[in-house]
């Protein structure tokens, strides 16, 4: 059975349903016809795609460009040195080997990063529990969840997880939490009737007499037929909507890996292009160099009987060493988990790398408003009781926590006989309770509600105004009518026996009566039947007409804040108006003999409260220029009120151009087209009455647009958003399994707050990244600069590929890992975010490095060129080095000079590449990661250098042997550039001038069209149609609710 048909049967019969699935109303399934079914549609479970093995992700990871590159190269290497003269010595492979260690190392990394991230299918396969009870062959009997199938009826009660689809057939008194699913706090009332929906009312998120699975039973009992089974029911809509469209075919790279480019980062399609680039370049030098040298005779000073061409292939191996950067994913990838490592201290864990960057460039944030934006805990706020208003203090769901005052004037209001008498009789008309538990985790104790969700506010502020846990069994009852949607109150009726007052400083009682009816609902149903009201004094005034308007006006007032109101009225009676053993008094007759004549004591309206910091941190975003989006289930007045509250909209704000429901993305149940939905989404900030299917297409939207977009959330519903977002954030306490699994990283305190301070981070993260790129792409063009000059010039080959990978991966990798932790600036939330597609390396950084580059390679050059002339007896060229006696250690102590000088140069310029703009004697000892990894690279340094056998025999370099001078001479290199590097930043800031001022014009410009596409949207006339047209009365939404 299809999604559709099991949507269906809310609109039919119990005994049609029971024909369409083949089943019996009173005997269920027999067993046979359960084993046919479940053989035939297969277990009740989500289907789960195949993972990529560690091993699979790790053959992907060597498929990229660059590392191609590199592994060619390495494979070059050893082919030339096992055909050369010294192919039996071992140390003649070191280069090839160094190489494919390096590759290894870095997709080992990069594989097991990808392979702990992603588990949201098989998170959602754990919301259902194990067991249930069926009714099969007449008898009821306990299975287990995956052998449930279409037509068995279930028994749910109390604390069931619904293990699939069903159309009840019997329910009495079932209230169903659908959070998980729609987001929304609120238990659902549900019912076996069919309920046609009435002219002007809104559709339901989900129908009445339809349960889902994954959703859990909070009251009552029931039996339901089931009519859809794992892949086929709601939630298992979304885990295909997680998995994607499942008549694609899977995308290859390779000819058979498979290909997860389309959920690539930014940051990981700016790298990859990056290194293709460079790539690209590094085979065009190469080619070149190797070209030049044939032509000129560069042939092996070792061996100058050797064939030159296969020198030449040695060369061309040590340029594009020297060329690829090797070093930049693995630095990514350290920088990225350090940053990650940070993020847990602000309360964020990251699941995936990237995210740490991608949340830095968000342009919008798309939050859901239930358990993000809000508490997700009805909380009373306001009440009016005996005429005067109250405030009530707190937020959730301890008692101990706020109080009750007069709306005027503060007094404390909590003893005053209204709100005494409103807040107990709400008690006595109540089935939930207030408890004190236990955190499993933290080992907190808290207090927790245990029944119906809006019922808890009243015994909050109950016991906030001196009521205890057992007031309420101090009055017996006799009598319960629960709620339901068409009667919209519950009415319960308590013994008063030989009670003058209802409670201490409570409303009088005659004495004479024995029983109190108490009745709370929607406010506009029970003044209907109120023909008196409790005064200040406790005394009783009749109901005139303007005394019930006044009131009215009051809850208009209320609701007009996104408050959800609810009348408490009571009646006594000396006997009660019917026979409590008569069954032929059906209980709603007993309801319309109880409801007349009551008295109103009282109005209490809550609300699901915003979250301390939320309005800071969303204006705190708006001046990172990302605008937050709410996304949510509620009604549009109720998600327009709760935007205000926390400053999404603002008094600027047309809310009815900037909130809308959704569905107007999809009249006639179809999505608008592209150009349209854009239009509508290209400003709108508040979407209401959304499905999860509407997330997703909102999420999509903004995309098209070009917005780097952020999902928060915490539902089952927001999973599919959450999985297409650019970076999808759940919430991590009261977040599902599903929605953690779907994201990219968890907010541990389920703060919005912790969203604003992790964008910070990740834009500082991403500054420090495009800083250490720049600075080591300077120093791979410094390395083909000055080996091409040397080959050209015919100096011998400066650096070894051996002495070149050393220099980049282990005397230059910690100050670029520091350049990776560096503080962000303080302004750097004031400046608009990246756009979606800006490459890491920008033009003016691509000046800044070639400018480094040449500045670098022109002062160690002549380092080298001073060296060679002091230690080869005044010779330079390599065909004259190698007449000079002992040329071999000569040469080894040149090169030593130029190495030690590099890297002391390379050093200073860590500390003057942490600023582009900025001179570096500005906080200079501000990164104090800085200072431990010029330590780190001095000490692999001298390691290099000094360590006998290492250092000459591995490396080729030797140090001991250099003396005074050469320390001196190498002094000369870090102090030039030091000055010259500097003095490029005058340039370099011109530059980034200019490309600000481009920026902002490109945003204008950008606003502007977005601007002039709704303009002319918002002209259509259908367009300003049914914008907050109500789904019902506003005082009875409250209710319905």
């Amino acid at each position: 059975m299809s999604n559709q048909d099991g949507d269906a049967a809310a609109t039919m019969t119990p005994e049609e349903v029971a024909v369409m699935t083949g089943t019996n109303l009173q005997q269920g399934l027999t067993s046979t016809q359960a084993s046919e079914v479940l053989k035939k549609d297969g277990p009740n479970e989500l289907e789960k795609p195949p993972r990529p093995t560690l091993a699979l992700l790790f053959v992907m990871q060597l498929c990229g460009f660059v590392i191609v590159l590199l592994m060619c190269a390495a494979v070059a290497s050893v082919l030339v040195n096992a055909t050369g003269s010294n192919k039996d010595d071992p140390l003649q492979y070191t280069t090839g080997i160094a190489i494919f260690i390096i590759v290894v190392i870095n997709a080992g990394i990069a594989a097991w990063t990808e392979h702990k991230a992603g588990d949201a299918l098989e998170a959602l396969t754990k919301m259902s529990q194990a067991t249930i009870y069926v009714v099969r062959d007449g008898e009821e009997i306990k299975v287990e969840v995956p052998t449930i199938v279409k037509g068995d009826l279930v028994v749910l009660g109390t604390g069931d997880v619904v293990p699939a689809d069903m159309r009840l057939v019997e329910a009495d008194d079932v209230k169903v939490s659908e959070m998980a699913l729609t987001g929304e706090p609120d238990d659902v009332a549900k019912t076996w009737k069919i309920k046609p929906r009435r002219e002007g009312e809104a559709e339901k998120l989900t129908p009445e007499n339809m349960v889902f699975s994954g959703c859990s039973v909070s009251n009552g009992k029931g039996r339901g037929i089931v009519t859809a089974t794992g892949m086929h029911t709601r939630i298992g809509r979304i885990a295909q909507l997680i998995a994607g469209d499942e008549n694609e075919k899977p995308k290859k790279k390779c000819f058979c890996l498979p290909d997860t480019s389309d959920n690539m980062t930014p940051l990981q399609v700016n790298l990859e292009q990056l290194g293709a680039r460079i790539g690209v370049l590094a085979i065009v030098v190469c080619a070149v160099i190797f070209v030049v040298g044939v032509c000129l005779g560069r042939g092996d000073p070792n061996d100058p009987n050797g064939k030159v061409w296969l020198y030449m292939i040695l060369i061309a191996v040590t340029l594009a060493v020297a060329a690829i950067p090797e070093g930049i994913p693995l630095c990514v990838t350290i920088s990225l988990s350090l940053g990650c490592k940070d993020m847990v201290k602000k309360n964020v864990l990251v699941r995936k790398l990237a995210a740490v960057e991608t949340l830095g460039s968000a342009s919008v944030i798309c939050s859901d408003k239930t358990g993000t934006l809000t508490e997700g805990k009805m909380t009373m706020v306001n009440m009016f009781a005996g005429g005067v208003s109250y405030t009530v203090g707190g937020k959730g769901f301890d008692p101990t926590v706020g109080r009750i005052q007069r709306s005027a004037g503060g007094a404390e209001g909590g003893n005053d006989i209204g709100v005494r008498s409103c807040l107990l009789a709400g008690l006595l008309c109540s089935n939930t309770t207030l408890e004190q538990v236990q955190d499993s985790e933290t080992g907190e104790t808290k207090y927790e509600p245990k029944g119906n969700s809006s019922e808890a506010p009243i015994v909050v502020a109950a016991r906030k105004a001196g009521f205890v846990e057992s007031s309420a069994n101090e009055y017996k009852r006799v009598l319960e009518v629960p709620f339901s949607s068409s009667r919209k109150m519950m009415l319960t009726i308590c013994d008063i026996s030989g009670r003058s007052v209802l409670c201490s400083n409570g409303m009088p009682l005659s004495g004479q009566d024995n029983f109190i009816a108490i009745c709370k609902g929607a406010p506009n149903f029970i003044l209907e039947h109120c023909s008196e009201y409790l005064s200040e004094d406790g005394s009783t005034e009749p109901m005139s007409g303007l005394k019930r308007s006044e009131i009215l006006k009051i809850v208009d007032d209320y609701s007009s804040q996104a408050l959800r109101v609810l009348a408490i009225a009571t009646r006594t009676m000396e006997e009660l108006p019917f026979d409590l053993q008569d069954e032929e008094v059906s209980t709603d007759e007993r309801f319309h003999r109880c409801r007349s004549n009551m008295r109103l004591l009282g109005l209490v309206a809550s609300i699901d409260p915003d979250r301390d910091g939320v309005p800071e941190s969303v204006i705190s975003a708006k001046g990172a220029g990302i605008r937050v989006v709410m996304i949510t289930g509620d009604y549009l007045k109720t998600a327009v009120a709760i935007a205000h509250n926390v400053n999404i909209l603002s008094k600027d704000d047309d809310d009815s151009v900037s909130a809308v429901d959704c569905g107007r993305l999809r009249p006639n149940d179809e999505y608008l087209k592209n150009t349209a939905m854009d239009a509508l989404t290209a400003h709108t900030k508040v979407f209401a009455r959304a499905r999860p299917e509407d997330k997703l297409e909102i999420v999509k939207s903004l995309q098209r647009q070009g917005f780097v977009t952020a999902m928060t959330g915490d539902g089952v519903n927001d999973a599919p958003a959450l999985n297409q977002a650019d970076i999808g954030v759940a919430m991590g306490i009261q977040g599902t399994e599903v929605a953690k699994g779907a994201s990219d990283m968890v907010l541990t305190d389920d703060n919005f707050c912790s969203i604003v301070a992790a964008v910070e981070k990740g834009r500082a993260i991403y500054a420090g990244i495009q800083k250490f790129v720049a600075f080591i792409m300077s120093v791979h063009i410094a390395e083909v600069i000055q080996i091409a000059v040397c080959i050209i010039a015919g100096m011998p080959v400066m650096r070894t590929p051996l002495q070149i990978l050393f220099l980049i991966l282990v005397t230059d990798l910690p100050p670029s890992i520091a350049l990776g932790m560096e503080p962000g600036e303080s302004t750097i939330l004031q400046d608009n975010p990246r756009p979606k597609k800006e490459p890491v390396v920008l033009a003016w950084m691509w000046a800044s490095m070639v400018m480094n580059g040449i500045v670098l390679s022109c002062v160690i050059i002549a380092v080298y060129i001073v060296a060679l002339v002091l230690e080869c007896d005044g010779s330079v060229l390599q065909e004259d080095v190698q007449q000079v006696e002992d040329y071999e250690n000569r040469l080894m102590a040149a090169r030593t000079v130029a190495f030690i000088s590099l890297v002391w140069a390379e050093n200073v310029r860590s500390y003057t590449s942490r600023s582009f703009d900025k001179p570096v004697w500005r906080n200079v000892l501000g990164n104090k990661e800085m200072q431990k990894a010029i330590v780190l690279a001095q000490l692999c340094l001298y390691a290099a250098v000094l360590i006998p056998y290492f250092s000459e025999k591995i490396l080729g370099l030797n140090g001991r042997d250099i003396g005074v001078r050469g320390w001196f001479i190498a002094l000369a290199g870090p102090f030039a550039c030091l000055v010259l590097c500097e003095m490029c930043k005058v340039i370099t800031a011109a530059q980034m001038r200019r490309y600000q001022a481009y920026l902002a014009t490109q945003q204008a410009a950008l606003t502007k069209g977005h601007d002039d596409v709704v303009n002319e949207k918002m002209a259509e006339p259908a367009a300003r149609q049914d914008r907050f047209q109500p789904a019902f009365s506003e005082r009875s939404e409250t209710i319905e609710l």
